[in-house]
């Protein structure tokens, strides 16, 4: 069974030692062996920097948080941030555990034609919108928020899991999106059921989204928190 050490963690920080060479091919599967070399264990972003630096070429990549991302949403690691447990520093990471999440199948990509297709939609830039604001990360530019060059790839607009056989060739069902947003689609999508990840969601919402939302859950399920903090149950007349 796998150690999970994540309450002994929260009560004293504990943090990790980068014990050996990591010589993997890719940046991801040297920043897997540092975590996997210590579970329950505190990782910060220099030693995580570190670890993904090129060991024949010496070059810092730009791109390893989304690499960091791609361990949560692909290969199906719990890794923990500030954003899970307000006892982590921003910069701070922790694996409680080796074991992995089940994954959906392989996924299908679009053909080559229609990436060309897809690009030339929309011109060069990431299609992610969020009411009617359009991201508009042009390929090659500085992502001004998640850092790094930017490089687009497609998207299928409906979760995997839902609609796991799309067509390669039809350009309606792809769009392109930058790194940050792909990693933000995943988060946001269970890839293995195809809903919503609300518990996603809120952790990555901001300090004062967080209050709404917990403010709404004690009104939905009939509580009101007191000056003192303590929560109440409220009775059918709407008293303590």
């Amino acid at each position: 069974m796998a150690k999970n050490r994540t309450d002994e963690t929260q009560t004293k920080k504990i943090y990790g030692k980068i014990k050996k060479k990591y010589n993997q091919k890719s940046i991801k599967e040297r920043i897997e062996a540092l975590f996997l070399d210590n579970i329950g264990r505190i990782i910060t972003r220099e030693q995580i920097i570190k670890v993904a630096t090129d060991p024949v070429t010496k070059k810092q990549p730009e791109n390893w948080h989304q690499r960091l991302s791609e361990l949560r949403t692909d290969n199906g690691y719990t890794i923990l941030s500030w954003r899970n447990r307000g006892w982590l520093r921003v910069e701070e990471y922790l694996m409680p555990t080796s074991e992995k999440r089940p994954m959906a199948g392989k996924r299908v990509k679009p053909s080559a034609d229609t990436w060309k297709a897809i690009l030339e939609r929309a011109n060069d830039a990431c299609e992610w919108t969020e009411g009617n604001d359009i991201c508009g990360l042009k390929e090659g530019e500085v992502d001004p928020i998640g850092g790094g060059k930017v490089k687009l790839t497609p998207d299928h607009k409906n979760p995997h899991s839902v609609h796991p056989n799309s067509d390669p060739n039809d350009i309606t069902q792809w769009q392109a999106l930058c790194g940050r947003h792909q990693v933000m689609k995943k988060n946001y999508w269970d890839t293995n059921t195809g809903k919503m990840n609300v518990y996603a969601i809120i952790q990555s919402a901001t300090q004062i989204e967080k209050e709404i939302v917990f403010k709404f859950l004690l009104d939905y399920f009939g509580y009101v928190k007191e000056q003192n903090g303590k929560i109440s149950k409220l009775i059918d007349n709407g008293t303590k």
